[in-house]
């Protein structure tokens, strides 16, 4: 599942790729080590925009009523409909150009990136909530939803995020639970290119 994410494309770059203008994204840089807890681009029914990668579940509660209490980063396709700590959240689309995984024994990690094998973006499935703290502020969020992995990832990771197709991206964001289900798997293998990534500055996201 993807634990941190590269986008190379600038913001305006993005918008003409997508065919969309933003000036919510317009400054954003190229980016190659994008960290739960930053501002993330997203893409949602109203366009493109900035959500916090990570949704902190103020006043969500799970099966058995107890407050949930680690920020949410990624959601299980398998109970994102279901749960109650899901409750009431949004959808989005998160572009971009791949994501990092990491294999072997801790202080012993293998940094992998993952990207298209085309050389394109990925657009990965989100859900989407707002924070209110004091004062009035609002923080949008997101957080990526997951699946089991294909055969391209399977080795890395035992999860991998859900990737749409382009034209699948308007049933994502506006479908009913009942419609996008089918979304919710892994994607078809050979799609997408891997490599090693140790060259990143993990330290300095």
């Amino acid at each position: 599942m993807p634990g941190r994410f590269f986008l190379e494309l600038t913001g305006p770059k993005l918008g003409a790729a997508l065919g969309l203008e933003s000036a919510a994204i317009a400054a954003e840089p190229v980016r190659h080590n994008i960290a739960p807890g930053q501002q993330i681009v997203t893409l949602g029914p109203d366009g493109l925009g900035l959500m916090r990668w990570g949704i902190i579940p103020v006043g969500r509660v799970n099966a058995r009523g107890r407050p949930v209490m680690e920020t949410l980063i990624n959601a299980r396709s398998e109970t994102v409909f279901d749960k109650t700590a899901y409750e009431g959240v949004g959808r989005a689309v998160v572009p971009v150009s791949g994501w990092y995984e990491w294999t072997g024994e801790k202080r012993r990690k293998t940094a992998w990136w993952i990207g298209a094998k085309d050389g394109g973006l990925l657009f990965f499935a989100a859900i989407t909530d707002v924070w209110n703290g004091p004062g009035g502020v609002r923080v949008p969020q997101v957080a990526t939803v997951t699946c089991p992995p294909n055969a391209d990832v399977a080795e890395i990771h035992h999860r991998m995020g859900v990737l749409l197709r382009r034209e699948d991206i308007g049933l994502w964001l506006e479908g009913s639970a009942e419609e996008v289900v089918p979304l919710m798997v892994p994607w078809p293998a050979g799609l997408l290119r891997i490599g090693e990534a140790n060259d990143v500055d993990w330290e300095a996201p």
